[in-house]
């Protein structure tokens, strides 16, 4: 079992590293976006991250650990895809389809983290913690719905764009 504490640890580190580097990128893809459903889904996702950095502090709390991670590279270069995404594409109509894919590779990448650590939590026993990461899961499964559902029109809007 320390073992996976340790990796416990470790990840929970990284997504809340994670979640701090989104919350300085979701105020600039909403910016960027066109439409306004995607540029209110973008915001109201900011107030969301904001939480889940609370429960990750309480979490850390929990465990009577100090709140640190070290910066997680998987979340720079995803944000870094969204950089380049925005200046590729910026005025054209398959921006906000582009920003949509971008903003679901993070989604996936975060599902994938509390996916994981909510398991652990239980293994460890925390049900605590599980159900605070839980809750976090959920929220992003959630938000991947909801850029599912944008997606539906935008893509329409670039296909239509391209015809």
């Amino acid at each position: 079992m320390n073992q996976l504490q340790e990796v416990f640890f470790e990840e929970l580190g990284d997504i809340y590293s994670a979640e701090n580097q989104l919350v300085k990128a979701l105020p600039k893809m909403a910016k960027a976006a066109q439409s306004q459903e995607l540029k209110d889904a973008f915001s109201a996702h900011l107030g969301e991250t904001e939480n889940h950095i609370e429960r990750l502090k309480q979490i850390f709390q929990i465990f009577d650990r100090p709140v640190r991670g070290r910066k997680c590279k998987g979340m720079e270069g995803l944000i870094e895809e969204g950089k380049e995404i925005i200046s590729e594409n910026k005025g054209t109509p398959g921006l906000d389809a582009a920003l949509i894919c971008a903003g679901q590779k993070v989604e996936h990448y975060e599902i994938a983290a509390y996916g994981c650590l909510r398991t652990w939590a239980q293994l460890m026993e925390n049900q605590r913690a599980a159900d605070l990461l839980q809750e976090t899961l959920q929220e992003e499964e959630a938000a991947d719905e909801k850029l599912n559902q944008i997606a539906a029109r935008s893509n329409q809007v670039a296909a239509e764009a391209m015809a």
